[in-house]
Order: C-alpha cells, then sequence, then structure tokens
C-alpha cells in the first residue's frame, strides 16, 4: 500500500506547487458561490430560471470573446501577468453581485464576470504548462484538477451552511468570500517565477491555429462534452434539486461537495490509470460515465423526492467525478502536446473557449427545459454523451502517433548495494 501511495507522488517541480496552492484558496470561492448561483437569481430575485440560465450563457459569451484575447496575451506578454489581470476582473465582478435585483443588472454583471473567467483559465493553464516538464503534464493537470476541486468542496460544504433563499443577505457574504479568494490567489502569484517568454511569440497567429483541423475538431468535441455534461452537473443540478426534488440548501451544497470530494479521491489514482495508455478512449469511456450519471439524475427527479433524491444525486455526483478525472488527466495535457511552443497560450484559450461555448448552449437550453420540460434534459443528454464517445473513438485516427498516449513516467530503479561496477 505504501508504495502504490507514492507511486502517486506527481513529481514536480516548487512552483507548480506553489500555483495549485493559490489555485486551491481560489477554488473555495468558486465552490461557495457556483452551486448557489442560479438559485440566488431565481429563488432570491425572482427571476425566472429561463432567464436565469440566459444570463449564464450570457457570461460564457462574454467569456469566449475574453479567451481570445486572453490567450494572445498569454502568448505575448506572459500567462502569469494575464492571469492577474484576470484575478482583478473576476474579483469586481463578485463585488457587484449583491446590487443584482432584476435580469439586466445580472446580464451586465455576468457579462463582467465572463471578462475575467474567459481569460483566467487559458493564462493559468499556459502557466502550469510553463512550469512543468512535458512529460509531467498529464499529473500536472490532474494535480491542478484535484487541489481545484478539492476548494470547491470545502467551499460548497461552507456555502451550504451558510446561504439561505430565507435570508438574501447571506448569499452576500458568500460573495465577498470569493473576492477575497481572488485577492489571496494574486498574493500568492508573486512567489511563482515568471517564465521565459518564447523567442518567437511575435510570429504567432490565430490563422495558424485554425489550420490544425484535428486540433478544431477536438475542440468541438470537448464543446459537445461541456454542454451536454459538465454544465448541466454544475449550473443546473443544484436548481433541479431545489425546485424539482426538493432537497434542502444543505443537501445542495453537500451534493455539489461531492463531485469535489469524488475528485480529490479518484484524481490521480485514474491519472495514474491513464499513463501508457490511448487518451481517445479514455474520453469515450469518460462519455459513456457521464451519461449514466444524467440518467440517474432523471431517474432521481422521475421517481423519488426530498431525502431519497438526494441520496441518489449524491451517487450520480461520485459517479459523475469519475469522469471528470479521466477528462483531467488527459484533455488539457493533449491540447499543449498537439500546440507548438510559441502558440500554447491560443491553443489552451481555444481549448477553454470549448468549455465557454458548452457553457452558452448547456444553460440556455437546459434553463428553458428546466423551466418547461425537467425531466426530459437529462436523457437527451446522456444520448448526446454516448454520441460524444462515439466521436471520440472516431476522432483518435486523426492524431498524430506520437500524442496518441498518455506518456508513460519510467521511473528508475533504484540502485542496489554491489551491483555498480
Amino acid at each position: 500500500m505504501q508504495s502504490y501511495l507514492k507511486s502517486l507522488d506527481p513529481r514536480l517541480p516548487r512552483d507548480v506547487y506553489v500555483l495549485q496552492a493559490g489555485g486551491l484558496l481560489n477554488a473555495f470561492g468558486n465552490g461557495i458561490v457556483l452551486p448557489f448561483l442560479l438559485i440566488y437569481l431565481h429563488n432570491v430575485r425572482g427571476i425566472s430560471l429561463g432567464v436565469a440560465g440566459l444570463a449564464l450563457a450570457a457570461q460564457s459569451a462574454a467569456a469566449l470573446l475574453s479567451g481570445i484575447l486572453g490567450g494572445t496575451l498569454s502568448d505575448r506578454l506572459g500567462p502569469k501577468r494575464v492571469l492577474v489581470g484576470a484575478l482583478c476582473v473576476i474579483t469586481v465582478a463578485f463585488a457587484l453581485m449583491p446590487l443584482i435585483h432584476v435580469a439586466w443588472q445580472a446580464f451586465a454583471v455576468y457579462v463582467v464576470w465572463g471578462v475575467g473567467t474567459g481569460s483566467f483559465w487559458p493564462s493559468q493553464s499556459a502557466l502550469l504548462a510553463a512550469l512543468t516538464p512535458p512529460s509531467r503534464r498529464s499529473p500536472a493537470y490532474a494535480l491542478q484538477r484535484l487541489t481545484m476541486n478539492l476548494g470547491a468542496a470545502v467551499g460548497g460544504l461552507t456555502a451550504g451552511l451558510v446561504a439561505s433563499v430565507a435570508h438574501p443577505f447571506t448569499f452576500t457574504i458568500l460573495f465577498i468570500a470569493n473576492c477575497v479568494s481572488c485577492v489571496a490567489y494574486m498574493l500568492v502569484l508573486v512567489r511563482v517565477r515568471t517564465p521565459d517568454l518564447h523567442p518567437e511569440r511575435a510570429g504567432g497567429s490565430w490563422r495558424a491555429v485554425a489550420r490544425n483541423r484535428t486540433f478544431l475538431l477536438y475542440t468541438g468535441l470537448n464543446a459537445a462534452f461541456m454542454a451536454s455534461a459538465i454544465s448541466l452537473m454544475i449550473e443546473l443540478l443544484p436548481a433541479f434539486g431545489k425546485n424539482v426534488t426538493h432537497v434542502s440548501e444543505r443537501e445542495v451544497g453537500v451534493i455539489f461537495a461531492l463531485d469535489a470530494i469524488g475528485i480529490v479521491l479518484f484524481q490521480l489514482p485514474v491519472a495514474k490509470l491513464a499513463e501508457g495508455r490511448r487518451r481517445m478512449r479514455g474520453l469515450a469511456l469518460m462519455g459513456v460515465v457521464w451519461a449514466a450519471s444524467l440518467l440517474a439524475v432523471w431517474a432521481a427527479g422521475a421517481w423519488t423526492t426530498a431525502t431519497v433524491a438526494f441520496v441518489v444525486l449524491a451517487a450520480a455526483m461520485l459517479v459523475f467525478a469519475i469522469g471528470e478525472c479521466l477528462h483531467g488527466a488527459i484533455h488539457a495535457p493533449l491540447a499543449v502536446d498537439l500546440a507548438p511552443p510559441n502558440l500554447v497560450g491560443r491553443y489552451l484559450a481555444l481549448s477553454s473557449l470549448s468549455w465557454q461555448v458548452g457553457w452558452i448552449v448547456g444553460p440556455a437550453a437546459g434553463g428553458f427545459a428546466l423551466q418547461h420540460a425537467p425531466l426530459l434534459l437529462w436523457p437527451i443528454a446522456a444520448a448526446v454523451n454516448i454520441a460524444c464517445a462515439a466521436g471520440a473513438l472516431a476522432l483518435e485516427r486523426r492524431l498524430p502517433e506520437r500524442v496518441r498516449l498518455t506518456p508513460y513516467d519510467v521511473r528508475p530503479e533504484p540502485l542496489v548495494a554491489g551491483s555498480a561496477g
């Protein structure tokens, strides 16, 4: 057992661990607010679920445009500078959240939030790639997923104890806590070295990214996964649980936290299992796992309520987390491996944009489905995930042979006394 646990050690540079510590603090703030944003707009401010879903889609649309700029600036100015700027914008957005009272205000604040998050993700991913040796990127991104979900788990549990629709001021407390977490992350970044800029950074362009058709297909596949899986489970499941299966705010916080807890428990073992195996088969398995989780959510709404529904939704979220672990070990490292060194920021920006496209389509369509036919949403999403799993298998043929497998880190055997010479 001790040998197995030792084998999970990602063995990363010190700066990567410092960066992950900052991400942990920031993720705590994200975990505090994310499960309750739709509940805040609908149950506290009286905005319909459909319009609230469109506000979330507007956030993603703003992030989509911001991500293009963020990727370019990450290549030219450096990802660390862009990350600090993005955190400043996000802090401003959440400082304005308590001022939302009507729909147009929600759209305005969410657009500001989107401008920050659009540049946050590609700059953070590019910074991690620049600080990590190529052979260790898979465990580095897996550790990032682990630490950010650990923070989200603690944040979600904390928020479940604080948030109450009967006391709107409790949501202001959550928003302030998220602002503090962003500032804390910026302070941690002071201790992270600034990577050298690539000497050919000025020669890169988005046209060069667009010529890589395989990467464009890979990005489109990820967007479909995001729209039909993660965006629904993160953004819409809390409102579905609250308004359809009638679980409590505290139980919503626990369900959200279980996703993060599952990733904390399974991420490094799954990343270890992925080493030396075909990446696209891993993504196909992810789609099947997510489809099963989505059908479990449908079953909870169709056949159960209250406590029983909470148990079913909690189990569905834990299973979903296993699929997320596969995504964490495969998606971003493959995107980096497909990118030329002077275009890593742009490639990761486009990769992040696939998340934003998913968050536009998923909450916008899912929000109206949740309002008019909440039980129909989940089996349709499950079917889309099965189709995406098939697409992942078909895409493998287009990948360069050198990136088809997750790199396998061979550890040198310890030198046995007397064996030398």
